[in-house]
């Protein structure tokens, strides 16, 4: 099993920058694949980014390429995602999420969850 815990969410302006960060422990990390997800109220979750452990492919939103960028620190078990040029839009509570397996963008496919951030992007 492996648990992800989520840090780094907050408030900040239009244009502005925040970086998130998950840290995971349980079990080594390289069958696995590190998800962002976001949810707004009222919203199913949606996919963000995601970060094959081994061999580091990644896949991002349409909404995201090119503001966000999906990371990992090897000796810190550790997945960020630095999120840049912000949009009130972008507002909402950001999860990581872990799945053993291929590389997907549908949350229904991971199994590990951590508890969330809240990110505020105000305008």
């Amino acid at each position: 099993q492996v648990q992800v815990v989520e840090s780094g969410g907050g408030l900040v302006q239009a244009g502005g920058s925040l970086r998130l960060s998950c840290a995971a422990s349980g079990r080594t990390l390289s069958f696995y694949v590190m998800g962002w997800f976001r949810q707004t109220p009222g919203k199913e979750r949606e996919f963000v980014a995601s970060l094959a452990w081994s061999g580091g492919n990644t896949y991002y939103a349409d909404f995201v390429k090119g503001r966000f960028t999906i990371s990992k620190d090897n000796a810190k078990n550790t997945v960020y995602l630095q999120m840049d040029s912000l949009k009130p839009e972008d507002t909402a509570v950001y999860y990581c999420a872990a799945r053993l397996g291929g590389n997907i963008r549908y949350a229904s496919g991971y199994n590990y969850w951590g508890q969330g951030t809240q990110v505020t992007v105000s305008s």
